[in-house]
């Protein structure tokens, strides 16, 4: 099997302005963390982010990448909505595609099955089909029944990234908590995939970390692979370590004000690459 490890930089070479991104995990849970700072510190501009939002769009649009966010929620779990994200949504600065989570599901399932779209009573009666009349069409049954549907537009993505807590160095994949989320669905969405985990293993060692259904990425998705301990960081990444709270209440207070933010991301972001924050961070 071929050797796809790479590092961030390199995953961020490959990479266009504006291109479609997917990002798997969910809220400030599992989310690439080291690979959104690699796209935060890069060149990077008028990139579409799809994602079950966290810091990962928070961090996105706080430096200047974002033009559209496609996304059922932004936020960071124990803080309710991502300040960064906020900020951006309400000045106006990029545009959204606002959808209800399971329609957002649906619309990657559309992409990860090739198919225009996906039929579904969700979304029927709410405020979601009013306030996205312009992108959001309904379809008549052509069956006997001749039921109104919503059709959900597929989502499809030029790239998605992605971390999980195992992998070899083809990109088999594996989680080892409770919730798989729906990484999958954006690796099968995407035209490209780059993983990241917390320790890249050798193959017949994943079989002994867990069950069979824990294989969740096959490494016929995956383009690259990128070893990152703390890749989640200060996200979580159980059972191998819970969010850090204290970092991302120290994240959401600095974004409260310019000053603070500009030491925030002097610290944390411009300071280099994933080893170099790790040491920030106190990750070693």
């Amino acid at each position: 099997m071929p050797d796809k490890r790479c590092t961030e930089d390199e995953v961020v070479a490959e990479l266009a302005d504006g291109m479609t991104i997917g990002i798997g995990g969910w809220g400030s849970r599992r989310k690439p963390m080291s690979l959104v700072r690699a796209v935060a510190r890069s060149s990077l501009r008028d990139l579409e982010v799809v994602s079950y939002g966290g810091p990962d769009v928070g961090l996105l649009c706080a430096t200047g990448k974002v033009r559209r966010v496609v996304y059922a929620f932004c936020s960071l779990d124990s803080i309710a909505l991502e300040p960064h994200f906020r900020r951006a949504r309400q000045d106006g600065t990029v545009e959204t595609f606002e959808l209800d989570e399971g329609m957002m599901l649906l619309g990657l399932q559309a992409a990860a099955w090739r198919v225009p779209f996906l039929p579904t009573r969700v979304g029927l009666g709410s405020d979601v089909l009013e306030h996205q009349r312009d992108r959001i069409r309904t379809v008549r049954s052509p069956y006997d029944d001749g039921e109104e549907l919503v059709a959900v537009p597929a989502l499809p993505l030029d790239v998605a990234l992605v971390h999980l807590h195992r992998a070899d160095a083809a990109g088999n994949g594996q989680y080892l908590n409770v919730d798989p989320y729906f990484d999958d669905l954006f690796c099968r969405a995407a035209a490209r995939t780059f993983l990241s985990v917390e320790r890249v293993c050798p193959t017949e060692e994943l079989a002994s970390n867990g069950p069979l259904q824990s294989m969740l990425i096959s490494r016929l998705w995956v383009d690259g692979v990128v070893e990152a301990p703390f890749g989640a960081h200060f996200t979580e990444c159980v059972p191998d370590y819970p969010r850090d709270e204290e970092f991302q209440r120290a994240y959401a207070a600095a974004a409260r004000d310019d000053e603070a933010w500009a030491a925030w991301r002097a610290r944390y972001l411009d300071c280099g690459g994933h080893d170099a924050y790790r040491d920030a961070a106190g990750l070693r």
